[in-house]
């Protein structure tokens, strides 16, 4: 089991990796709650030598079977020269492949089509998401092809990576280390997440993390923020 751990990342870590804009972002986990529907709001926010980049998105979800999620999304960004605005729109699928604990590991798919909200520019996104339990630890791993193009985008396809290994604490205080990598970025740092559970079904999910750039001597921070309520 080990070795076959090691050789998923060994692939994961030698694929050429590149990518547009914010490459840190949310950590998928494979998991599809029956009937689930979700409220959710994210916020990065990338600080480098040379400018700055403020996202958000809001979008809601709906399980429409035991493993397939939809979720639509509203994008926004904010840069150094233009004020914060509607950038984007968004449709995302997940699809739960194992049930939790049915194999060695958990796994599923993510796909995703986005719209360019002022120009005819297009994004198709299609990722593996792997996660692995080690006693109290977990092991989660997105691989996400991606391939764009329109009016002012060259046709081409990239890859990202993104890995978060995690500690079981306390439902709602989990501790974590985060990896993401992406047009020639190698970013790492500590994140935290938690669960608090109501009456049913609901619950309320919570995400925070500072990533650091390593592979350039000039500042580059991510800072994100991940709020989403189950019910």
């Amino acid at each position: 089991m080990c070795s076959r751990m090691l050789s998923i990342i060994l692939i994961l870590f030698s694929t050429k990796v590149l990518a547009d804009g914010m490459v840190v972002d949310k950590v998928y986990h494979p998991y599809v709650l029956p009937n689930e529907r979700e409220f959710e709001w994210r916020l990065m926010s990338r600080q480098t030598d040379a400018n700055s980049l403020i996202g958000q998105r809001i979008a809601y979800g709906h399980s429409i079977s035991d493993t397939v999620m939809v979720e639509g999304y509203l994008i926004g960004e904010k840069t150094e020269t233009d004020d914060f605005g509607l950038q984007a729109y968004e449709i995302e699928i997940r699809w739960m492949m194992t049930e939790q604990g049915e194999l060695w590991a958990d796994w599923g798919m993510l796909f995703e089509v986005e719209k360019n909200h002022a120009s005819n520019d297009w994004e198709v996104t299609t990722g593996i998401i792997f996660e692995k339990e080690f006693g109290r630890t977990s092991l989660t791993m997105n691989l996400f092809g991606i391939y764009e193009w329109g009016d002012n985008l060259q046709e081409e396809f990239e890859t990202e990576f993104r890995l978060k290994y995690r500690y079981r604490w306390l439902p709602q205080v989990q501790p974590a280390i985060e990896l993401y990598t992406g047009e020639g970025y190698f970013g790492i740092g500590p994140a935290f997440m938690g669960i608090q559970r109501f009456d049913g079904q609901k619950q309320l999910k919570w995400e925070a993390g500072f990533i650091s750039e390593l592979s350039s001597s000039g500042k580059d921070h991510s800072f994100r923020v991940t709020l989403e309520y189950e019910f």
